[in-house]
Parts: C-alpha cells; structure tokens; sequence
C-alpha cells in the first residue's frame, strides 16, 4: 500500500509503518477497507503522540508508552465524537503495529495489551409492530404447502411470541411437556442451566394441538416434539428460513426474525403496563439490566401498543 499521507513521525518508525502495512495487505490479506481504516487509525495516533509527547515519536518512543497513554488517545477521539466500535477498531489496528513490532524485537506489546477495547452498546431490541407479529404467527400467514409444516411453523412461532421462548428452548421441547390441549405453564430450562416457568396461552396450546393433530410423524413424550419434513428434530435453520420468506411476503422489515418474536413478546407486555421483574422472569434474564433495555425502545411503538391488549392474550 504506497504511502500517501504526511504522518507524525521519525523516519524509522515510518518506515515500519509502511512494512507493516504492506505485510496487511498481502501476506495476511485483509480487506482494502480493513488495511485503509488501519492506516487512519494509526495516523491519528501518531499525531496525537506528536503532541501528547511535544515531539513527532519514534520506533523508542513507542517503546515506552504506558497504558495511561493509550488510554488518553482513546478519550481524545471520544471527546472527537467516535463511538464505542471506532474506538476498539482503532486500538486494534494500534495493536497490530505494536505486535508487528514486537515480533522484530523493537518494543513490547505489554502496554496496549493491558488496554481494554471500548465496550459497544447493544442496539435496541427491534419488535414487530402487534399487527406484524400476528400475520406472522398465524396459521394463515404461513407459506409451507403442506398443512402439517404451515401448522408446526406457527406453533413454532406461537411460542416465541406468546411465551417469550427462545427459539433454541421452542425446538428443544419433548412431546410430552405439551399436549397442546389446554393452557398452562411450561417449566423451562435456558441460558445458564437456570429454570423458569412460562405462560402457555390458550392460542399458543390451540396452535401446538392442530400440530399435533396434522404432524404425520409419532411423538413419543421423550422425543422432540417439533419434527422435520423427514421426521428429525427441527432444526432452527429451517424457522429463520421461513421467517425470510415471511419478511417478503408480507412486506416485514429486515429486523423480522424469530428472535424478534421474543423481543415482541417483552415489548407488547411491557407496553400494557407489565411489571419489569416479572418480564424478567417470564424471559430467564440473570439480571434486571438485561430486561430494561426493552424500556428504551421508540416511544411511539409503545404508544401504538397501548391501543390494544397482547394480542395473544
């Protein structure tokens, strides 16, 4: 890569640059876009030595920095505005010329490893509007040409949004934990071994019996009790690859995914005054932090939601 910007330093340190930048470029093939945020990154770090240090650094300058200087540049680009994932690419990329360095026996890595990369944010979890998620989890709204699929499919989906499942826990159930005839609770077990009771709906048992009743395959009550088009266990692929389907068919936005179903269920209660702890448990969270994130979401999706009652319930 031909260097084409002035950069803040001595001459045996540019010179590395440039070697480094080279050895990104071919022997470890990253991507034009990766080698040119890297060189960015790198020469504002080197201006911002330039001052921090009252003089344009050196390969020894390098040598010496302390993590107290790593983090200092870091806050300067925070202060400039940069987010969480510029910041930890950035540091990245300094992190890299600092190995490459270090491999030659010029400096020690220690200081920037001993840096944390900026934690990035989760994004707001994405629902679908009440109306979305109805057409998706109805029976009518499925696509499969075969009764018995278009009936597994929105049971599968029935229980994402009207009990809060995960998809994994969904497709992990044993026949005989639902009948399918009458509404009750499920005894879950999720992330981290740790149990908890969800709600099933009367329209959620309603959706599982007229799957049972079509599915052509026998269900032991200790085998899975959602089945493949050849009898097997149904593997989440084959939901999500429905769900894309859905998305075009019914004009869904992109953020339409059975894990949206989730996140529906979290947001639609929440919206009708649901209680945040109780939330919490219904969606196994380990800690409130986790559920509050769903108070955050656009004010004027919950405000839609308030014009009608869970409309599963």
């Amino acid at each position: 890569m031909s260097e084409a910007f002035l950069i803040s330093a001595r001459p045996d340190l540019q010179q590395a640059r440039v070697e480094w930048l080279k050895r990104l470029e071919g022997e470890r093939r990253l991507s034009a876009l990766t080698v040119t945020a890297y060189e960015r990154d790198t020469r504002q770090f080197l201006q911002f030595l330039t001052g921090h240090l009252g003089d344009a650094p050196g390969i020894k300058d390098i040598a010496d920095l302390r993590p107290s200087d790593f983090r200092a540049f870091l806050a300067m680009r925070r202060r400039d505005g940069a987010g969480a994932r510029s910041l930890g690419r950035g540091l990245a990329g300094i992190r890299s010329l600092l190995k490459f360095l270090e491999r030659q026996g010029l400096v020690n890595a220690a200081g920037v490893s001993a840096v944390r990369s900026p934690k990035a944010s989760k994004g707001l979890p994405k629902p679908l509007t009440a109306a979305d998620a109805r057409k998706v989890v109805s029976g009518e709204g499925q696509l499969a040409e075969e009764p018995w699929i278009a009936a597994r499919n929105a049971a599968v989906l029935a229980l994402l949004y009207g009990s809060g499942l995960r998809i994994s826990e969904a497709l992990g159930l044993r026949a005989g934990e639902l009948s399918g005839k009458s509404a009750g609770a499920l005894r879950i077990k999720g992330k981290g071994g740790k149990t908890r009771l969800v709600p099933v709906l009367p329209v959620v048992a309603e959706a599982v019996g007229e799957y049972r009743k079509l599915c052509p395959w026998h269900l032991p009550p200790e085998e899975p009790l959602f089945r493949g088009a050849k009898g097997g266990p149904l593997q989440p692929a084959i939901i999500q690859r429905e769900m894309r389907k859905m998305r075009a068919a019914l004009n869904l936005p992109d953020t339409a995914t059975p894990h949206a179903l989730r996140h529906s269920f979290a947001t639609h209660l929440l919206g009708r005054g649901g209680d945040l702890r109780a939330i919490q448990e219904l969606l196994g969270h380990a800690s409130l932090s986790t559920t509050q994130v769903y108070t955050a979401v656009d004010t004027s999706r919950l405000l839609e939601i308030y014009d009608a009652a869970h409309p599963r319930a």
